[in-house]
């Protein structure tokens, strides 16, 4: 498994009204964790991308718990706990500053190469860094 941690701070445009996040948000939010994590580990996004992959998302799900509201630091936490073929799935909990978790969410990604627009294995180079991170 690989987790990481990363932390944000609620901005006033991410909220409605009453100053609870926006639903729509949270799935940058855990764009923001997918990037971070692929950072910790020696690759970024944009390396990624650079060799002609994408990462499109194919499926979405979200469990809200509690609100999350406006000026709250948040703590997003990223998990890949499956070795990717030619899909990846990332894994999401976000807690508010008194450590309560308030969200639990999965995406699955695929890889694309994008000059052929044809599904792929996770490239050589990043199932490497994989692998490395890899902790039981």
């Amino acid at each position: 498994m690989i987790h990481t941690t990363h932390t944000i701070r609620v901005r006033y445009g991410e909220t409605d009204p009453m100053k609870y996040v926006y639903y729509g948000n949270y799935a940058e939010y855990f764009e923001i964790g997918r990037v971070e994590l692929f950072r910790s580990i020696g690759m970024s996004y944009d390396e990624i991308e650079s060799q002609g992959i994408w990462l499109p998302v194919s499926e979405y799900k979200i469990k809200y718990l509690k609100p999350a509201l406006y000026d709250q630091e948040l703590e997003i936490h990223t998990f890949i706990k499956k070795i990717p073929g030619v899909k990846i799935e990332f894994f999401y909990e976000i807690y508010n500053a008194e450590h309560i978790k308030i969200t639990e969410a999965s995406t699955t990604l695929f890889f694309l190469d994008a000059k052929l627009n044809k599904i792929i294995k996770c490239p050589d180079a990043l199932m490497k860094l994989i692998e490395e991170n890899w902790k039981p």
